[in-house]
């Protein structure tokens, strides 16, 4: 016999654990099914190396979610955007670039965490609802829906009938494929290295992008390390050169990021393990079919440039939420998930088609390009309107 659900959530990723924590915080009853446990520490095996920035939008979805008072004791302000150009002859810094929050309001930018912390805090904060069902080691086999609702079956024999399912199962996603829904995507030859380090000097709440060739190198503030300066960094190279940089001993590794980051904290020190993603663009034709609903990397995936791809992430739970709470009798209906594509499709495109260029742009070897990537620079940031608007523009801030 089936089990009954408001909202199925397939994946416990970030953005299924963020999704199943706000839909039980709303009052819906809520299964979350993930193949794998989460991993909830650093030094273990299988843990997500990566960190993730959330900018202002995504703070009032993490509190409607019950989240933010676990969160914010483990924050990174972000106050400062900096942007360094080291397209010269020699990896050094010849132009920079601050984009500083205080020029819009008196909050940061954005908060950065640890995506293991993430998870850790999110597991917890399920614990505390009794509407929500988390079941890792668990992933659904089958799916078939029905204008009255959907039945989900899963790998453990159970089936689940559920209103509406949320696909949060990556960018392979299960679900978005049993839903009949396409993708178009995009490969760069690009992989990313992340990781985080210690360093001489302290990063006063500045993130740091530096753009030589290859795809960029970022600084993302860290909580302070065992009383040192710490920051996450990702690291984007084309894809042999990255895997090269991944097997290097670790202090010639450590030599090698010190110079790619143009020494802008002094000598890094690499103090965790580093994991190795490949680069992509994709996007679903359409975010929504017959009761479901594609959430994060079902519908999207970008390059990790501006911390775009997981604030997007929760403006799709965001726009899910508000249209669930809205008329909950009309949950998975198709004039809800019609709202929802419309909402979400036109807006996730647009960023795919900004993030695409700024990697492409990352990406120059030849040295005149690289200059005219610098000059371009430094044109837009001398326009104080033009500046405040790419502030704004990154943040999903519209006024």
């Amino acid at each position: 016999m089936a089990q009954h659900t408001d909202i199925l959530i397939s994946g416990g990723g970030v953005a299924g654990l963020s999704a199943a924590c706000a839909f039980a915080s709303a009052g819906f009853t809520v299964t979350c099914v993930d193949p794998a446990a989460p991993v909830t520490a650093e030094a273990a095996e299988g843990a997500d190396m990566r960190s993730t920035a959330f900018l202002q939008p995504s703070r009032s979805v993490l509190e409607r979610a019950g989240l933010w008072a676990r969160l914010a004791p483990h924050a990174a302000p972000l106050r400062v955007m900096r942007i360094v150009d080291a397209g010269g002859a020699e990896p050094v810094a010849r132009l920079t670039r601050d984009f500083d929050a205080a020029e819009l309001s008196d909050a940061p930018f954005g908060w950065n965490f640890p995506n293991w912390l993430l998870r850790r805090e999110m597991v917890a904060r399920l614990k505390e609802l009794p509407l929500a069902d988390f079941r890792p080691g668990v992933a659904v086999n089958g799916l078939l829906t029905r204008e009255s609702g959907a039945e989900v079956s899963l790998t453990d024999g159970s089936r689940i009938r559920a209103r509406l399912v949320v696909a949060a199962d990556g960018r392979a996603s299960f679900v978005r494929d049993a839903a009949g829904i396409g993708v178009k995507t995009t490969r760069y030859g690009q992989k990313a290295l992340a990781f985080a380090v210690t360093h001489d000097l302290p990063h006063e709440n500045v993130s740091t992008e530096i753009h030589r060739s290859g795809g960029p190198f970022t600084l993302v503030p860290l909580p302070d390390r065992e009383g040192k300066p710490s920051s996450a960094v990702v690291w984007m190279e084309r894809g042999a050169e990255a895997e090269r940089l991944a097997a290097l001993p670790v202090p010639e590794f450590e030599a090698a990021m010190t110079q790619r980051s143009t020494g802008i904290l002094g000598d890094l020190r690499l103090v965790t393990r580093r994991a190795l993603w490949p680069m992509m663009t994709q996007i679903a034709d359409r975010f929504s079919a017959e009761r479901v609903a594609l959430l994060a990397e079902a519908a999207h995936v970008i390059p990790p440039i501006g911390a775009q791809g997981l604030n997007m992430s929760l403006a799709d739970l965001g726009c899910l939420l508000d249209l669930c709470a809205k008329d909950p009798a009309q949950i998975g209906a198709p004039a809800m998930l019609a709202a929802y594509h419309r909402r979400r499709w036109p807006e996730v495109k647009a960023r795919e088609i900004g993030i695409d260029f700024l990697n492409r742009t990352s990406m120059v070897g030849a040295r005149p390009l690289r200059d005219l990537r610098a000059g371009v620079l430094g044109a837009l940031y001398g326009l104080a309107p033009v500046r405040r608007t790419l502030m704004r523009a990154g943040l999903g801030v519209r006024r």
